[in-house]
């Protein structure tokens, strides 16, 4: 796997990885990640990335941290730990 670039945004931090004919967009927000891998045969370029994180995607893919922190929360305190 190889790092392509680092992405910055002031909400996550998204890190751009090509592997396996695959771009792999990796989305990180304390302790969780989202994965997102698009065949590079789907894209002109790296280029198309950048257009793929516009406003609509990221802000849905900070709404689910929160989704993923909630479901988090809710098994611990299912299980009273």
């Amino acid at each position: 796997m190889r790092q392509l670039a680092i992405i910055p945004h002031p909400d996550v931090k998204i890190t751009l990885f090509s592997w396996n004919g695959k771009y792999l967009i990796k989305l990180e927000k304390g302790p969780f990640e989202q994965t997102y891998k698009v065949s590079e045969l789907d894209l002109t370029g790296e280029e198309d990335i950048h257009l793929l994180l516009d406003q609509e995607f990221v802000q849905a893919a900070v709404q689910r941290f929160v989704g993923m922190q909630q479901d988090l929360q809710a098994a611990f305190d299912r299980h009273g730990i």
